[in-house]
């Protein structure tokens, strides 16, 4: 039988997503340095702007250049930290037709504004990072670190939403070059910059119109960029591993992620729960020895709570792979303490098989 490991290494992107606070970077850290272990070149990239990713592979800084990891056994791992301005930046002189081009964008104050603010940039970023990542011949997979469940969604629907802003028609017409075809901008469009120069003032409508003209010819890029990594984050070539916990909370935000991914008519690869407390399975306490007034009594107690709770956690576990069914189920088991190294990457690694 075909372990979820040698499936996901036939894959160019392993998407883990899933609830906040369940460990999710580290193991996706784990998955990614066990699909390394396998021979594979791999890089594993988090939208997560806090040091979780670097803490857990024990390196003291990442940024948006992927740095290797050393202490890998076989095959390669690489890591990098989606940083949103920065990769905007570098779009820009990658595509623009000439530095000027460039200099002109990223000198203009909506741009400025846009690259650090605007609703949804980091997910559209995030997109151009995995292309780039994933169109990079010295990598074989890209692991996904996303963030809390419903900020994933948004990721995987960015290059969708992208897409339709770039066909909108007042964004075509703004992009246009030539004072004539501002002229023929309908009636609607001349009604938007009059209300925005009302409200904010023409100084930032001129901005606004400045910024557009300058991105003129780099919108077909972007576009078909958007509709490259859609395709690929719809077929085979893209994994999706759930990682959750044995928190009811986590488990009903698996739950809903797993549904909307059904809807979206993408398949849930695995599902990886973490923090398992299942050493703790096993009979009832004798209510006589709980009863007893002494720290053998408290510590009977604490068992029985325990044994309580890790029940709870399977039956919660149980009820969603049946709903999510015939997806593979994984579990890892309670670890003392965080992770912050190679050695206890690969030791949580090691039960992924």
């Amino acid at each position: 039988m075909t372990t979820v490991i040698e499936t996901l290494a036939t894959k160019r992107i392993v998407v883990c997503c899933g609830p906040g606070g369940v460990g999710k970077t580290t193991v996706s850290s784990a998955l990614a340095l066990r699909l390394a272990e396998t021979g594979k070149r791999v890089c594993v990239l988090t939208i997560d702007p806090a040091r979780r990713l670097s803490d857990a592979l024990g390196i003291e800084t990442l940024d948006d250049s992927p740095r290797v990891v050393p202490g890998v056994r076989q095959g390669s791992l690489k890591a990098a930290m989606l940083s949103t301005a920065g990769t905007f930046d570098a779009l820009i002189d990658r595509y623009a037709e000439n530095p000027e081009q460039a200099a002109q964008i990223k000198a203009n104050r909506l741009y400025q504004n846009l690259a650090t603010s605007l609703s949804g940039m980091q997910e559209y970023m995030a997109i151009e990072k995995l292309n780039e990542l994933t169109n990079d011949d010295s990598i074989d997979i890209v692991v996904l670190d996303t963030p809390p469940t419903r900020n994933a969604l948004d990721v995987i629907t960015a290059p969708s939403r992208l897409t339709r802003f770039l066909e909108n028609r007042i964004f075509r017409a703004l992009l246009s070059p030539t004072t004539s075809y501002l002229r023929v901008i309908s009636i609607a469009t001349r009604s938007v910059l009059t209300s925005l120069g009302s409200i904010a003032g023409a100084e930032l409508v001129d901005d606004a119109v400045a910024f557009f003209q300058a991105f003129h010819g780099m919108e077909q890029g972007f576009a078909e960029r958007a509709t490259s990594m859609r395709e690929i984050l719809g077929s085979y070539l893209t994994a999706y591993v759930l990682v959750t916990s044995p928190r009811l909370d986590a488990i009903e935000e698996a739950h809903y992620f797993a549904d909307q991914l059904s809807k979206a008519t993408l398949t849930t690869n695995a599902m990886i729960v973490n923090r398992v407390l299942s050493g703790f399975l096993g009979p009832d306490i004798p209510d006589s020895l709980i009863a007893r007034n002494d720290e053998l009594g408290h510590l009977a107690q604490v068992a029985q709570d325990l044994r309580r709770a890790a029940e709870d956690g399977r039956d919660a576990i149980e009820d969603l792979a049946r709903a999510i069914g015939p997806t593979p189920v994984i579990s890892l088991a309670y670890q003392q303490g965080d992770i912050h190294s190679i050695e206890g990457l690969r030791d949580l690694g090691a039960q992924l098989i």
